[in-house]
């Protein structure tokens, strides 16, 4: 089961950013509003990918769970 992800490549294509890189800079600790002024991303749009990114992992927690 460790090989499941989060589709990147989905959630990139339905916000027209690339979402992996917004995962490297969370990653290093850069605040949305950091991240918001180097990449010109609207704060609620990121808010929006942050909550899509916590949802796929919950539920990849679960379907772990589930099959365990």
């Amino acid at each position: 089961m460790r090989g499941d992800k989060i589709d990147e490549k989905n959630l990139s294509r339905k916000y027209k950013t690339n979402v992996s890189r917004l995962i490297r800079a969370w990653k290093k600790g850069l605040s949305d509003m950091e991240i918001a002024a180097s990449t010109g991303i609207d704060p609620a749009t990121l808010h929006r990918i942050r909550g899509d990114i916590e949802m796929a992992h919950r539920r990849l927690r679960l379907a772990r769970v589930n099959i365990q």
